[in-house]
């Protein structure tokens, strides 16, 4: 939780403003994802951008192990941008959240925002409702969590993610390379 709290109050202080620079909603990143005190893995994500219209498509794959289980969760969907600054877009996004033995939804509102030119941070809130049996037993999962992440850019095309999803109880970091187009 100490970290959670340390990541928003980093996110909070960072100022909003910044020099004008292209956040591209078209890209590629491998990644490896830890949740805290248990299973890790690595995945892969990308976005593409709909021509101008500031729509976008989502999906990712993240593979878990831990103890000789695997999970696996898969994500589709769609989103949108809209500028309310030179330096920030308000992002809204929906999709189809499928985990080995039950799926869903995913419901996000957020703020991205460029801090520098090689500086993006992202915020966002996330409602998700993923259900499906084991044994024969019901299993739910329905609530609230939260997505912070920073991006690092090298060059136009080139660079490092990071972040941490948090809520009910677990908590995420992944580690990424993103390539832009």
């Amino acid at each position: 939780m100490k970290k959670t709290l340390i990541a928003l109050a980093l996110v909070a202080v960072l100022p909003l403003s910044a020099t004008a620079a292209q956040r591209s909603y078209s890209y590629i990143e491998g990644n490896y994802a830890k949740v805290d005190g248990g299973a890790d893995g690595f995945g892969i994500r990308g976005s593409i951008a709909f021509a101008d219209t500031r729509f976008y498509a989502l999906g990712q794959h993240q593979n878990f192990s831990d103890r000789g289980l695997d999970l696996n969760i898969w994500e589709l969907g769609v989103g949108y941008a809209l500028a309310i600054g030179n330096s920030a877009d308000l992002i809204t996004e929906f999709a189809y959240v499928d985990a080995d033995i039950s799926d869903g939804h995913r419901v996000s509102v957020g703020l991205r925002n460029s801090f520098t030119r090689n500086v993006e941070g992202l915020f966002k809130v996330n409602y998700h409702d993923v259900s499906g049996r084991v044994g024969g037993f019901p299993l739910s999962d329905t609530g609230f969590s939260g997505t912070a992440g920073l991006l690092v850019k090298f060059n136009p095309t080139w660079g490092l993610t990071g972040g941490i999803d948090f809520g009910n109880g677990n908590e995420v970091y992944t580690l990424g390379l993103r390539a832009s187009f």
